[in-house]
């Protein structure tokens, strides 16, 4: 959108606000009025707006499922705007080009880049906005817009003892040409960021039970609907019998989708009871054979096959090192997201629109999606975002969503798909399964000379080749080719390569005769945020300190320009580990809000830690065997360790948070049960590691 608008323009663009100030970012990074709509069909677009009664809106591009987005955007536009966070309100806006910042393609919410993305384009359109209120009052009372300050969304001259909240100025303010070259604040002059003490925005809704989540929404005339999918990936319906699910109180039909078979009912519990009742044949397809002991051994074998292989890094020459060496090899099961609230979605399909109610990460690619099923245009799919109960990267994927636009088109009514724990088990988008093959060869003086890593998989070392300095260095990886749907899963294919690595690093660790920190340490740049973590976390886990019945160990964790290094000290019970408390070191740039960075870095450790004791995802005959967490078993309360988090101090831009804390923490446990048993762990999860 062009920064070129007349006056006369602007005012017309503005009119039907009433007095509302608003402004919008747009892909060039400036910042225009936004165009209004008739009230009947209003639908946001910009990033900030004032009102009269000096209540502030805040519309973002990212979707709320935990994180902290509700209140971490929202703060840098307060920052700016000079105005107390707590009187801003926060929306989720529907996907559209407006909403894309420089560079982005799409909307969606994944790799922990919601404020490194967001930092300068938000706080910009506070700056502005807060400009055009100072000129605007500068105007009023005529004087030097120099002589005015604000704070506590007022604007105030001093000398004269006058103040004009931003309210009262918005409609004056929405008439001014449009700045340029303001000048964001610098660190120093900060009052919001970097800040502890922030009340998260999200967070009395969740408490009071007025948050508005997937699974709570209800639109009149509403239909709800449960879906019958073939128990093997692949697998399409041959033909189904509906009589005795239509006997069923509450059932009103049943009706085939490109995934399977749904019932539609009068209510949810119907809707499953009918899907259970349904008589379905299926035809499986050539996955119906897959098991899981047989997949590992064919990852194993074509990992260690080179005519399979495809190089990813290559530098220097592994394999004509000489030296003490290493090999080992590490196995990953397939992993579950296990979001607290199933996947649902929403969808009301008209002749000329859709809208679609989902907890969605991805709302582009849910439009586009719905696009291709409805055929209708972008500007007449309208997605509302709700609340997630979590995410993990699960709902990047649109396909509960295409099940809901699907059916609403075939039945010509709004209808709530919803999952039930076994179809959000069984059907999931996983982490992928992996093998990896590792080799190292250590120097004469106990440094690594060279290290190479066969994977089977999304996997790979390469964060090794960002990292840790190593002269000579192989990655060679071959592409699955199983069937299984596989996905996002937090920290995407770092979860898995910092357990290879910080294991292996530990093993070559102990074979060179040195302390694991120390031996890490040897291997960084002196002045890395790596080894500023390193050191943090051993000083504040008082590394080596001998305790009875506890044993230490270390990891480091990579994710996406963020580094985490973590100490868990383990007691074991019996075969199984006890963490009784983790340390975590965070480098993420400026810490925006540091209770967020603090309970994101807990959450990751949590996460990765319940992933790594018994979770896992299996195959017999093709299906899955996992239905509930009764055999897919979650870290529960009790077990969870006390968790101390440290924020390396900069001002340098945010990284991000999200993840961070899920890679380290499964090696870190795993290299402390060597320490106290001498066993080392090379397959995940620990229930599996510690009966073999």
């Amino acid at each position: 959108m062009s920064a070129a608008l007349s006056r006369s323009d602007f005012v017309k663009w503005t009119a039907s606000f009433a007095g509302s100030f608003v402004l919008l970012a747009g892909r060039d990074g400036v910042l225009t009025p936004a165009k209004a709509q008739a009230a009947a069909d209003f639908s946001p677009n910009a990033w900030l707006r004032i009102h009269p009664d000096d209540t502030i809106s805040v519309f973002i591009n990212r979707s709320e499922m935990g994180q902290g987005v509700m209140t971490g955007l929202p703060t840098l536009v307060a920052e700016e705007l000079d105005v107390p966070l707590a009187r801003m309100t926060v929306e989720v806006a529907s996907p559209a080009p407006q909403y894309l910042y420089p560079g982005q393609r799409e909307m969606s919410t994944g790799g922990s880049v919601s404020l490194r993305s967001s930092w300068k384009p938000l706080r910009q359109a506070g700056a502005n906005a807060r400009a055009m209120l100072v000129q605007a009052a500068a105007q009023r009372w005529s004087v030097d817009p120099v002589s005015l300050t604000t704070r506590d969304g007022k604007v105030v001259h001093a000398a004269s003892n006058r103040s004009a909240t931003y309210g009262s100025l918005a409609a004056a303010a929405a008439k001014l040409p449009l700045p340029s070259d303001v000048a964001l604040k610098v660190p120093e002059q900060f009052a919001l960021i970097g800040k502890r003490g922030t009340q998260r925005l999200d967070v009395p809704s969740k408490v009071d039970g007025s948050a508005h989540y997937g699974i709570d929404v209800k639109v009149p005339g509403m239909r709800y609907a449960a879906i019958a999918r073939c128990p093997v990936f692949g697998g399409t319906v041959k033909r189904f019998d509906a009589n005795q699910a239509k006997a069923i109180k509450g059932v009103l039909d049943a009706v085939q989708i490109s995934r399977g078979v749904a019932v539609i009912a009068d209510n949810t519990w119907a809707a499953f009871r009918g899907r259970d009742a349904l008589v379905v044949e299926w035809d499986e397809g050539p996955r119906a054979g897959n098991e899981s002991a047989a997949m590992f051994a064919e990852a194993e074998r074509l990992a260690r096959d080179p005519s399979r292989s495809t190089a990813t890094t290559k530098r220097g020459d592994v394999s004509s090192l000489s030296g003490r060496s290493l090999d080992a090899i590490y196995y990953g099961p397939f992993l579950a997201h296990a979001t607290l609230e199933p996947m649902n979605a929403t969808a009301y399909v008209r002749d000329d629109s859709c809208e679609i109610w989902a907890p969605t990460q991805a709302q582009s690619r849910a439009q586009a999606a719905a696009m291709r099923i409805t055929g209708l245009p972008a500007e007449k799919i309208v997605i509302h975002t709700t609340m997630l109960g979590g995410g993990f990267g699960r709902r990047l994927q649109s396909d509960y969503i295409e099940e809901a636009v699907e059916l609403s088109k075939a039945i010509k009514a709004p209808v709530k798909v919803t999952w039930s724990r076994a179809d959000d088990l069984q059907h999931d988008f996983y982490r992928p399964m992996i093998v990896d093959v590792m080799r190292g060869v250590l120097d004469a003086g106990g440094r690594i000379a060279g290290l190479s890593c066969a994977a089977y998989g999304d996997s790979g070392s390469e964060v090794a080749d960002a990292t840790y300095q190593i002269p000579n260095l192989l990655v060679t990886t071959v592409a699955a080719d199983h069937g299984v749907p596989t996905g996002a899963w937090r920290a995407p294919n770092a979860n898995w390569t910092a357990f290879v690595m910080e294991s292996f690093l530990d093993e070559l660790a102990h074979a060179a005769g040195q302390d694991p920190v120390a031996f890490r340490l040897a291997h960084l740049l002196p002045d890395s945020a790596a080894a500023a973590c390193l050191k943090l976390a051993a000083q504040r886990a008082n590394w080596g300190t001998a305790r009875a019945g506890i044993s230490q160990g270390v990891a480091l964790g990579f994710w996406n320009g963020s580094t985490c290094a973590t100490v868990a000290d383990v007691a074991l019970n019996g075969s199984m580990p006890k963490v009784r408390r983790v340390t975590a070191a965070v480098a993420v740039g400026i810490a925006v809000n540091p209770e967020i960075v603090v309970a994101q870095t807990r959450s990751g450790v949590n996460y990765g830690l319940s992933a790594a004791l018994r979770s896992k995802i299996t195959l017999k005959n093709g299906r899955v065997e996992q239905a509930n967490f009764d055999t897919y078993p979650v870290m529960r309360i009790a077990e969870a360790p006390a968790i101390d988090v440290a924020i390396v101090p900069s001002d340098a831009s945010p990284t991000g948070i999200g993840e961070l804390g899920v890679p380290a923490i499964a090696p870190a446990v795993s290299n402390a049960i060597f320490a106290a048993t001498g066993k080392r762990i090379r397959r995940l999860p620990f229930s599996d590691a510690q009966d073999a």
